[in-house]
Formats: structure tokens, C-alpha cells, sequence
């Protein structure tokens, strides 16, 4: 396995250019099975959950092909399997997302149920309960669903749960119920611009969605939908990832291919620190630091709110602020095991339910650090940049899922990331202790 090695305290300076979004990709691939003809999605990022995606895609009849840098061709070419292999499934719980267009255009879909997950628990009793509503019938089988309808029906579904609506369950819902018989409300909807950019998507092909960045989606069915073109949106998480590097750093960044109002929530809680930030064009956003930070209370909330996301990386930059501060994840309450790596790099957090209460140091020390997750792998990657000494961080596979060419761009800013082998790095330099042995 690769392992990212960083030696830290370089500010970060210069232009940078955001990749598309991979959580706004993700559900577009998909949405493609529900389509005769070719769809091109621009500005789709590289990434290892595109691949994955991709490939689960080729196995249920796409073909699949990249054109450039960012552009994707997807074309349905054979109909005949609806079943999700599960070794591609359980890479990714993403890939749930196919079962809302095999269960509208083929009528009937079998995927593996996801299983557990590092940020918390993830049910998707609310999938399957919307798919019943819409008149399909729903069963669980040797741990895979089966679902199957001749002919969806338009139906009122609620999308709300336990922490708030379910991004993937308004996607998976909504791309079925374009091609259902009648008018579907679906409400307590996820609000999120990739929930916004699916629906864009579905309309350019011709379905009739109206609500998209509201909680109800009203949906009329349509008989069938025809291949587009679209752009995938900015990734938000990656632009926010990057503002809050500049911040950790006390660098200064021009972040360019940015829509800062997704980034609204981001913006004003790094503002309340003392960050500068300023809207320097319709898709870029200036970064400085031209005063100390201060410590401040967040929460981790539903857009648009601040992004659980990026919870763990706003973790990162409060352990370097002096005072005290306290983070709260009312999305994924038990999202907090990157906590206990930054405190291996000296940081002071006592973690707490659904909070962790942050006292902030001088300076972090480096250290080796294991990624549990995607966000977790990016919050050490940003402690690390800060950090005295050398950081090497473990298992940064879960880093390229959702991060293109991060170490790249950081290098390019002034950052210095080196990626390397596992079994090429030294865990620990010997120390020298003194002989306590007494003479004779």
C-alpha cells in the first residue's frame, strides 16, 4: 500500500484549480442506465470511485470510455443484467445508487446490502421504504435486495431520517420516479447542489422535476428519457478541503473553478475564525490570513449547513488555535475516529458522543498516523502540512477515492508530499539510550 510522507511548515501560496465532484458524478454515471444513446458527463474527476463505478457500470451493459482529462461517455448497450456484482459493491456503498435506474428502466435491480462503515451507521431503510411506496416490491435475500415492479406508480414518499435527509436516498428515489406512471412529492429531501446537479441532469434528458435545492421535489413521470451532455459541478468538499488548508498553513490561495455559494457555510465559519475571504470572480475565491485565528463552536449539519465532510478537516485546523473550541456532527454523530491520530501529532481533543472538545497548541508534531476514512485521510494530510518534523500517514487508499491529484496540487503550492511504498519507510529512529548497566 502507498503511504503519503510530509514534511510540514511550508505556507501554502498560489492558484489552484478545483476537479469536478465526485459525490455529484457518482449518482449522474448512474442515472445514465436510464438512457438509449450515449451520455457525456464533462468534468468528471479520476478517481478510484470512479473507476469503481465505472467498472460496476461496464458489468450491468454500459460501455464506458474517457475522452481527455474529464470527459466520460456512457451508452447502455445491453439490458439483460440488473444484478450488482458484490465484490464491486462492497468497495463502495455509492453503489447503491443503481438501484433506482435498474428498478425504473429494466424493473428489477439486486444489490448487496452495505455493510458497516467507518464514519457510523448508514441504513437505507428509507431507499427501500420509497421504492415500496412507488409500488415495487421489496425483499432481502443471502444479504442482497431485490427489488422488482412491472410498472412504477407516482407516490408520496418522506425522505427524512434519524440525522437528517438522506443524499443517496433522494438520488436512488428520484431517478426512479422519473420514469414512474404519475406525479411523485417526495419530501424532507436532500437540499445538497449534487442532489440539485442529479435533477439537472434528469431534466436535461426530458424528465419533469421541479423543487431541486428545496425539501419537496415534485416529480411527474415521463415514458421515456433521451442522452444529454452535462458538466459535473465543482467539487465543494475538495474547494472547502483546500480554504481550510490555506488557513492551517497561514498561507495564501487563489482557489480557482469554485461555486462560493456552496461554499456559503464554509466561508462564514472560517470568516468567524479570521480568515480572509474574498469572492474574486463568479468561480474563484482569494484566501489569507492576515490576522490570528480564534477558536469558535461549530456544528456539522444538512446543507446548508457546514459539511460533515469536512468536519474532520475544520477538527485539524482547531487543534492549532489558541483557546478552546468545540465540534458537533449531528450528521454522523460517530464520525471521529481521526481524532485520536491528530492527538499521536500532539493535539488536545477530548472526543465525547457527538462532539469533540478541542484545545488548541503551538504546533503539531509529526508523526506516523493511520486514515480510518476519506475525510479523516484528508484531515492528517492538512495537520501534517502544519505540522514540525515529518508525517508519514498509513493506508491513503481511502484518500484517493475522493481526491484527485491532491498530492499534486499541494506540491505545486509549496507543500512537500512525497508518495511512497509502505514497506519503504522507516517506522522508527533508533534511539540512543544510555548504558544504566553498573560497572563491576
Amino acid at each position: 500500500m502507498d503511504v503519503f510522507k510530509i514534511q510540514g511548515g511550508n505556507s501554502l501560496c498560489g492558484t489552484v484549480a478545483v476537479s469536478g465532484s465526485k459525490n455529484a458524478a457518482l449518482p449522474m454515471m448512474a442515472a445514465a442506465l436510464l438512457t438509449d444513446g450515449k451520455t457525456i458527463l464533462n468534468n468528471v474527476p479520476d478517481l478510484v470511485d470512479v473507476r469503481t463505478l465505472s467498472s460496476l457500470l461496464t458489468s450491468l451493459g454500459c460501455e464506458i470510455s474517457r475522452h481527455g482529462s474529464g470527459s466520460l461517455s456512457l451508452e447502455v448497450v445491453d439490458e439483460s443484467h440488473s444484478e450488482a456484482d458484490y465484490e464491486l459493491v462492497r468497495k463502495m456503498r455509492a453503489s447503491v445508487c443503481v438501484m433506482g435506474p435498474l428498478l425504473a428502466r429494466r424493473g428489477h435491480a439486486r444489490v448487496s446490502l452495505p455493510g458497516g462503515c467507518n464514519i457510523g451507521h448508514r441504513p437505507i431503510d428509507i431507499h427501500l421504504r420509497g421504492f415500496a411506496a412507488l409500488g415495487a416490491q421489496v425483499d432481502i435475500h443471502q444479504g442482497d435486495i431485490i427489488v422488482q415492479a412491472t410498472q412504477l406508480r407516482g407516490a408520496e414518499i418522506d425522505l427524512a431520517g434519524p440525522n437528517g435527509s438522506t443524499v443517496t436516498g433522494t438520488c436512488n428515489l428520484l431517478t426512479a420516479a422519473v420514469l414512474a406512471q404519475g406525479k411523485s412529492r417526495l419530501t424532507s429531501a436532500a437540499m445538497e447542489p449534487e442532489v440539485v446537479a442529479l435533477a439537472d441532469l434528469l431534466n436535461e434528458m426530458g424528465a419533469k422535476i421541479t423543487g431541486q435545492g428545496t425539501p419537496t421535489l415534485e416529480v411527474e413521470g415521463v415514458s421515456k428519457l433521451t442522452p444529454t451532455t452535462q458538466a459535473v459541478i465543482p467539487d465543494r468538499i475538495e474547494a472547502a478541503t483546500l480554504m481550510i488548508a490555506s488557513a492551517l498553513t497561514r498561507g495564501q490561495l487563489t482557489i480557482q473553478n469554485v461555486n462560493p455559494q456552496h461554499l456559503s457555510a464554509v466561508t462564514a465559519v472560517l470568516q468567524e475564525m479570521g480568515v480572509s475571504i474574498y469572492e474574486s470572480g463568479l468561480s474563484q475565491l482569494e484566501i489569507a490570513c492576515e490576522r490570528e485565528l480564534a477558536p469558535v463552536n461549530i456544528t456539522a449539519l444538512p446543507y446548508p449547513g457546514i459539511p460533515t465532510d469536512i468536519q474532520a478537516q475544520l477538527t485539524a485546523l482547531l487543534c492549532t488555535l489558541p483557546g478552546r473550541s468545540v465540534i458537533r456532527d449531528q450528521v454522523f454523530p460517530d464520525r471521529f475516529m481521526h481524532c485520536a491520530e491528530l492527538n499521536r501529532m500532539n493535539a488536545k481533543i477530548r472526543q465525547q458522543g457527538d462532539r469533540a472538545f478541542i484545545t488548541g497548541v503551538a504546533q503539531l508534531q509529526g508523526a506516523h498516523v493511520m486514515a480510518s476514512d476519506l475525510r479523516a485521510s484528508a484531515a492528517l494530510v492538512l495537520a501534517a502540512l502544519a505540522a514540525r518534523d515529518e508525517t508519514v500517514i498509513h493506508r491513503i487508499y481511502h484518500l484517493d477515492r475522493g481526491y484527485e491529484a491532491l498530492e499534486t496540487k499541494l506540491n505545486f503550492l509549496g507543500a512537500n508530499v512525497t508518495r511512497c511504498r509502505e514497506e519503504d519507510v522507516q517506522r522508527r529512529t533508533p534511539i540512543e539510550r544510555p548504558d544504566l548497566r553498573r560497572s563491576a
